[in-house]
C-alpha cells in the first residue's frame, strides 16, 4: 500500500531545516508520528487475523486505558510486559517481523501524522538523520522507520535466541529516562552534538527525551506537555483533526502509550482461544 501523500500546506509550515551533519532528529511514535497508539493498531491486525480473540483485544485496551489514566508507573508497565511476554516464548522473531509489516502496510499506513511526516522529511533533505524513539518494540518501531524512509529506530528489545524468542526482555522498556539514556548513547556512537538535535513527542512522559536536546517540539502535545512547553518556550505543532481523531476511536482519544516491550510481540503470537 502506497505510504499517505503528504498535505503541501502542511510541508510548507513544517519548520525550517538547516544542513548540518552533527545534527538529528528523534521521534516518539504514538500520537507523535502515528495517530493514536502503534500497539492497538497492530492488536487489532492480529485480531482479525485470528491470533486472539477480540475479548482479549478489548482487555488489553481497557488495561492499557488504566495504565494511562493512572499514570505509567514502572511497577504497572514491568507487570504488564512480564505477563505479556509469557506468550513470546518459542516464536520466530521473522515471522512476527513478515505480519508486522503486513500489518503496518494494511492497518497503519493512513495513520501517519502527514505534518509529523513533512517534518522528518525536512529533516532528511537537510542531511540528518532521523530516529523514532519509542518503548513500542523495536520490530515495530523499525518497520515504521523503513516504511517512512528514516534513519532508524530504537524500541523495547525483546530477547531472543537463534532467531526465537526468549519471553525475556533486554534490559528496561525504552520509557522516560530510558529514552534519554538510549539518544545519549546513540549520539555517542554517531557522532552527533546534542545541542544541534531536535526532539518530537506528544507526551509529558518524554521530558527527559525533550530536555535533552537543543531544540524541543511538542506534536499534538497532552495538556501537560502543553502547559510545560509554554513555561520553558518550546515549540508546539498541532496536526490533530476531529475526523482523525474519531476514526481510530479510543486510543487516540487517551493517548495510550506503548508500555511494555513485550506486549505487542506477546499479543501477536497468542492463539485465539476456542
Amino acid at each position: 500500500m502506497a505510504e499517505p501523500a503528504l498535505d503541501r500546506a502542511e510541508f510548507d509550515r513544517a519548520l525550517p531545516m538547516e544542513p548540518d551533519p552533527r545534527a538529528a532528529a528523534f521521534f516518539d511514535v504514538d500520537n507523535t508520528m502515528v495517530v493514536g497508539a502503534s500497539i492497538f493498531h497492530f492488536a487489532k491486525g492480529m485480531a482479525a487475523r485470528d491470533f486472539f480473540s477480540w475479548r482479549d483485544l478489548v482487555r488489553f485496551t481497557a488495561r492499557q486505558t488504566r495504565l494511562r489514566l493512572r499514570g505509567e508507573r514502572h511497577g504497572d508497565m514491568h507487570h504488564a510486559r512480564e505477563s505479556a511476554l509469557a506468550f513470546v516464548a518459542g516464536k520466530r522473531v521473522a515471522d512476527i517481523v513478515a505480519l508486522g509489516e503486513e500489518i503496518y502496510d494494511e492497518e497503519m499506513a493512513d495513520k501517519i501524522w502527514s505534518g509529523t511526516q513533512a517534518l522528518a522529511q525536512q529533516h532528511i533533505a537537510a542531511g540528518h538523520r532521523v530516529w523514532l524513539v519509542t518503548a513500542t518494540p523495536v520490530e515495530l518501531a523499525t518497520i515504521i522507520a523503513q516504511r517512512l524512509e528514516l534513519t532508524g529506530a530504537l524500541g523495547t528489545v525483546s530477547e531472543s535466541e537463534d532467531g526465537v524468542y526468549t519471553g525475556h526482555l533486554v534490559g528496561e522498556v525504552l520509557h522516560g529516562e530510558a529514552k534519554a539514556h538510549a539518544i545519549s548513547a546513540l549520539a555517542a556512537r554517531e557522532g552527533l552534538d546534542l545541542s544541534r538535535c531536535v526532539a518530537y513527542s506528544d507526551s509529558i512522559n518524554d521530558i527527559p527525551m525533550l530536555s535533552l536536546v537543543g531544540r524541543a517540539v511538542a506534536v499534538n502535545p497532552d495538556s501537560a506537555l502543553r502547559a510545560e512547553a509554554k513555561d520553558r518556550g518550546w515549540e508546539i505543532q498541532d496536526f490533530r483533526s476531529g475526523r482523525k481523531v474519531a476514526r481510530v476511536g479510543i486510543p487516540a482519544a487517551l493517548g495510550l502509550t506503548a508500555v511494555g516491550g513485550g506486549i505487542a510481540v506477546g499479543l501477536a503470537v497468542r492463539r485465539k482461544r476456542s
